[in-house]
């Protein structure tokens, strides 16, 4: 609610009808000076008319009075000083009546018809009382005068009041309209700033969870690795020196892939604070900005990080190959490129599906199956039983229990479908279709 709504809204402290206690004193002295100017009109009326002055003087009264409900009944008001113009009293009350009336919220028609009611009312009393003035001597102007008298005189007393009415009317309707339209809009801001808060938590959270399944991927794969290395390191350091010399090799390469991975994730993270302190600003603006740049952060740090691709998933077989696993790998189709969150999602799904075999279920046997579709990419990764009941934990390797949910999340996020289950044989399968566009 802007400042003048809130104004608006206060000064309904009127009594009764009214809508300020101003506008009651108001219209209560309006209502006393045409009361008071009708009795006082009266007095002539009562002589002419053959009737007690009193009479008159008490008529007069309560015709004036009628004043005081000029805003709740303007038609009733205008009614009665029609009424009375041939009594030729009653001039403020018409006056006033006839700009309330055109300053109300009633039809134009209504208004023209009382308007064109009292303009000829004014018009042919005039007439008369002029003709009569001219017939007892007192004008001796020509015949001319008196329609000239009785058209200026209405036109005098109704045109202005009636041409007030209207523009005050107009006016007081832009000005309201103007009022509803800046609390809409204010409106419309509030919703804009909790919608654009919202916008930017789920940006916010959206960024945390994509960022967790990046350094899950990224340090479930190559530290299991990097554990299994180091176990067959250290079971063969004595006996084949050559081989403990490549372990370790393949140890330090992973290791420093796994940081090399870190440090553009950490980056990333750097640089979206940095963002978010610029965008401090304001308000509004803050949590506008906010949600665009988180926005934009996603989508910049999947562009700029270059994730892994299907290409390089004979790299990412190759080194399980190396740590002991026994991988059987199977291409259907004809192989295609994909959009790049396609190829990184299927990698990350075999590349999880690996780790898990890792852990769980070190040197059983693992197929690895890929089919390229016409309109769909799937992949199975399925394992069979563990050779020895106690090789699953034989390297030390904890589980967070995160994998198979951050596999999920992903492959349903480009709208494909997901299934992981133990199999009938006492292994494991994780399957995923991903959809080509």
């Amino acid at each position: 609610m802007t400042t003048t709504g809130e104004d608006h809204g206060r000064a309904l402290t009127g009594p009764w009808w009214w809508v300020r206690r101003r506008s009651a004193v108001f219209d209560g002295s309006l209502a006393l000076v045409s009361a008071v100017e009708c009795a006082a009109e009266g007095v002539p009326f009562a002589r002419e008319a053959g009737i007690p002055v009193s009479v008159g003087i008490v008529f007069g009264l309560v015709a004036g009075s009628v004043l005081l409900v000029r805003r709740k009944w303007p038609i009733a008001v205008v009614l009665v000083a029609i009424a009375i113009t041939p009594a030729e009293m009653g001039f403020l009350l018409g006056v006033v009546g006839l700009y309330t009336l055109a300053a109300c919220e009633l039809p134009r028609r209504v208004i023209g018809a009382l308007s064109g009611m009292s303009l000829l009312g004014t018009a042919v009393v005039t007439f008369v009382r002029v003709r009569q003035d001219m017939a007892r001597g007192d004008l001796t102007l020509g015949d001319w005068f008196v329609p000239f008298a009785a058209v200026t005189t209405a036109l005098g007393l109704t045109a202005p009041p009636v041409l007030l009415g209207l523009y005050v009317g107009a006016r007081r309707r832009l000005m309201e309209s103007l009022r509803e339209r800046a609390d809409s809009l204010e409106r419309e801001l509030q919703l804009l700033a909790e919608r654009a808060e919202e916008r930017a938590e789920w940006a916010r959270n959206e960024e945390r969870t994509r960022i967790a399944r990046e350094m899950h991927d990224v340090v479930a794969h190559r530290v299991s690795l990097m554990v299994v290395h180091a176990a067959a390191l250290q079971a063969v350091a004595r006996k084949d020196p050559e081989k403990a010399v490549r372990n370790a090799a393949l140890v330090g390469d992973m290791g420093r892939q796994a940081l090399t991975e870190l440090r553009e994730m950490l980056g990333v993270l750097r640089a979206g604070e940095d963002a978010g302190r610029r965008t401090a600003s304001g308000p509004l603006a803050a949590a506008g900005e906010a949600a665009v740049a988180a926005a934009s952060r996603v989508a910049e740090a999947e562009g700029a990080a270059e994730g892994p691709c299907l290409s390089e998933l004979d790299e990412l077989i190759g080194q399980s190959v190396a740590a002991g696993m026994a991988v059987d790998v199977s291409v259907e189709g004809e192989v295609r490129s994909y959009a790049a969150e396609v190829e990184q999602t299927a990698y990350r799904v075999v590349q999880e599906a690996l780790t898990n075999v890792h852990k769980h279920a070190a040197g059983a046997k693992t197929h690895v199956r890929l089919a390229h579709r016409v309109s769909e990419i799937a992949m199975q990764v399925e394992n069979g039983p563990p050779p020895e009941p106690a090789s699953a934990s034989a390297a030390g390797l904890p589980s967070g229990g995160n994998g198979l949910v951050g596999m999920r999340e992903r492959v349903l996020a480009l709208g494909g479908v997901f299934v992981s289950g133990p199999t009938d044989a006492g292994g494991f399968r994780v399957s995923a279709v991903i959809p080509a566009a």
